[in-house]
């Protein structure tokens, strides 16, 4: 199939689709049309994030890995996220041929993705409407992609996020639940700008101890990261 046909038929099943789980379902047979195994939509890091699980809005990633990355805490080994906050193109690496972007992986990650066949990529930049800003990653182990190929999953993905972002918005929202007051304390410190260790020293607890409240607190308040967690706390006046 020409690009243009393949283009046009992969957006018009996106187009159609009436929920997440829809949209999910058209992104998987994007994914293998170029060649891809997975496909991964996950809130961007911030720089105080250490794991990566509580980023992930949808994946088809094994859960093991997951685990393993967050077990090993390579989150802030991993390159590809600060060349994607510097950049608002697509971008497409390979660790095993040279088309990398001077991304530099150490022997765990490596040993990890090779392990887990994520090879390759190809990952976006996108920002929702209400100003947040997501990742989507399309992995597997096929050669670089040419910059044809990523110009057009470029527009799918924007396509895609545009729908499924719309839907969320959409979406009925649940009472969110009431946080702990030592959860209500740790986003407090984070509106004020303190990292986790900053609050870990003034509230004499471990960063894990206080990334464990903050994922706490976004899971209830249905957030993807801290910037919107603040945003989320401040708007429903949990926080002055």
């Amino acid at each position: 199939m020409i690009t243009l046909e393949r283009q046009a038929a992969l957006n018009k099943e996106i187009s159609s689709s009436e929920s997440h789980p829809d949209v999910i379902s058209a992104l998987k047979k994007v994914a293998v049309e170029f060649g891809f195994r997975h496909v991964t939509l996950l809130a961007s890091p911030d720089p105080d994030d250490i794991l990566l699980a509580p980023l992930i809005v949808e994946t088809t990633w094994p859960r093991d890995y997951i685990r393993e990355f967050d077990r090993r805490r390579l989150m802030r080994r991993c390159p590809l996220a600060s060349v994607l906050i510097g950049s608002a193109l697509p971008v497409s690496w390979s660790a095993d041929h040279d088309h990398n972007h001077n991304l530099e992986f150490d022997a765990q990650t490596m040993e990890l993705l090779r392990r887990y066949e994520i090879m390759s990529s190809a990952a976006m930049p996108l920002h929702s409407v209400d100003g947040n800003r997501f990742i989507m990653r399309f992995d597997g182990t096929r050669a670089p992609l040419n910059q044809p190929e990523l110009n057009e999953l470029g527009m799918i993905a924007l396509h895609a996020f545009d729908v499924f972002d719309r839907l969320r918005r959409h979406e009925p929202r649940p009472t969110a639940p009431a946080l702990t007051a030592r959860e209500l304390e740790v986003v407090r410190w984070t509106s004020q700008g303190k990292t986790s260790n900053e609050i870990g020293n003034i509230l004499s607890l471990s960063d894990h101890t206080i990334n464990a409240y903050l994922t706490n607190a976004i899971r209830k308040l249905d957030c993807v990261n801290r910037t919107q967690l603040v945003a989320k706390a401040i708007r429903l006046k949990l926080i002055a």
